[in-house]
């Protein structure tokens, strides 16, 4: 071990990276460094994305249980999904955030999405107003080149009518014609610079405004609608339409926690939300929802509890269910349901193996671990009953990480000592032969041949 990773990682990314792990977090970014194992799953979602692009529509749910790596897939097909040009928006469920809700969390979800709205150049969120605001800049440039002057007021006339004649597919939309009255708004507000005006725009695509009343005050003209609890749903298919007509290939949602939904105690509420979820399987299956790509992670208890899981509702039911065909040696993942298995024995090695690399870069020094010892530790783990099965990514990786830790901040410290000494004999030992000493992938660009499974 004591070869570093020879790519050189930023700082900012190296620590935010590994102070995510130590705390049980999923980074939002530099995940591609500890990625191990998942190919199959991957590419199966960098299918569904390449569908998706080609102006189809797709939505898969990946189930596994806390600490399994569904976050960290997500996270990772969100880097994927802005290095291949596509929109990302993502948002946890909660108590407060819901798919439906008449108290303001199903709007809730809608604005946490908008927030996390991220493209290739704003990978952290935040791009609503940039994208806008480029799309309307990238009109305007085409119409220089057509011949119009920059002095020309004939330009801001040709720009308006562009703008209209790009919006005029989603005016049949539920919501399309006020979203395209807002759009051209805010146009008119940033060529004369109105910063109140822009503002005001900004906040109902953002579904900020309460009521109807509140809207048009701020805005200054009428709107039929506001984005709510109801129909946020119909304005993220806008959204997805927008985007590619913008230049983009689609819109890639991702909603996590999804066992929220089936902590729901009131029956009608919790039917509600799976109504919802009903809807955005069926239009993105039937072509409804044009470039949109859901992902939605869940427990298996949120996925096949027949009380108050998914398979409690029988339209759901019918349609993700799996087959009587079906068996567990065999593997689908052309279905809507990405079950996540255990990683491997020597995928766990080699994700471990990874992390002490990681570890001496950011600290400049190399661990007082040896790979016997990581073996030993990786033994400990897996002499726990039921870890066979059960041990996720996350428990072990907090573990890990304190036992580096501990050994870095205390000089006297062995790996024995912090590990105790077990009563149950030798284990068989780890295979080592995944373990390469390759450099991590680029951030800036990668595939799944650049990732170490």
């Amino acid at each position: 071990m004591s070869d570093v990773i020879s790519q050189k990682i930023p700082k900012r990314i190296l620590s935010s990276l590994l102070a995510s792990v130590s705390a049980g977090v999923v980074p939002r970014s530099g995940a591609p460094y500890i990625a191990i194992g998942r190919r199959d799953e991957i590419e199966a979602l960098l299918s569904d994305l390449e569908e998706t692009g080609e102006g189809g529509g797709r939505m898969r749910f990946l189930i596994g249980r806390y600490g399994s790596g569904k976050s960290f897939l997500i996270q990772l097909i969100r880097g994927y999904a802005l290095e291949r040009n596509f929109i990302t928006a993502d948002a946890d469920l909660s108590p407060e955030r819901r798919l439906y809700g008449s108290n303001g969390s199903g709007i809730a979800t809608y604005r946490e999405l908008i927030k996390n709205l991220a493209s290739k150049t704003s990978p952290d969120g935040g791009a609503l107003s940039k994208l806008v605001t480029r799309w309307i800049d990238d009109i305007r440039a085409s119409l220089v080149k057509e011949g119009y002057s920059l002095s020309d007021p004939a330009l801001d006339t040709a720009l308006e009518g562009r703008v209209y004649e790009e919006m005029r597919s989603i005016e049949g939309l539920i919501g399309g014609f006020d979203f395209a009255r807002i759009v051209v708004e805010f146009y008119r507000a940033y060529a004369c610079g109105d910063e109140d005006k822009k503002s005001a725009c900004m906040r109902w695509l953002r579904g900020e405004y309460a009521t109807k009343t509140e809207a048009q005050s701020a805005l200054r003209f009428r709107v039929s609608l506001i984005i709510d609890d109801d129909n946020w749903y119909d304005f993220i298919k806008i959204w997805a339409s927008l985007v590619r007509k913008m230049g983009y290939r689609g819109l890639v949602v991702f909603i996590d926690e999804c066992v929220n939904l089936y902590k729901i105690t009131h029956r009608v509420s919790r039917e509600n939300n799976y109504e919802k979820i009903l809807s955005m399987f069926n239009d993105t299956l039937q072509g409804r929802a044009e470039g949109l790509d859901i992902i939605m992670g869940g427990t298996p208890q949120f996925l096949e509890d027949t009380r108050r899981g998914l398979f409690s509702y029988e339209a759901l039911k019918s349609r993700l269910c799996d087959s009587r065909f079906a068996g567990g040696e065999f593997k689908n993942l052309i279905g809507p349901v990405i079950r996540l298995r255990r990683l491997s024995d020597e995928e766990l090695f080699a994700l471990i193996g990874r992390i002490t690399k990681l570890y001496a870069q950011n600290y400049g020094c190399e661990p007082r671990i040896t790979e016997e010892q990581m073996q030993k530790f990786l033994s400990i783990c897996l002499e726990r009953a039921g870890a066979d099965m059960m041990i996720t990514p996350r428990e072990m990786l907090r573990d890990y990480m304190t036992v580096l830790n501990i050994l870095m901040q205390n000089e006297n410290a062995t790996f024995e000592q912090i590990i105790g000494e077990t009563s149950q004999g030798k284990t068989a030992p780890i295979p080592t032969r995944d373990i390469k000493e390759e450099p991590a992938p680029r951030v800036t660009s990668f595939t799944p041949e650049d990732i170490e499974f």
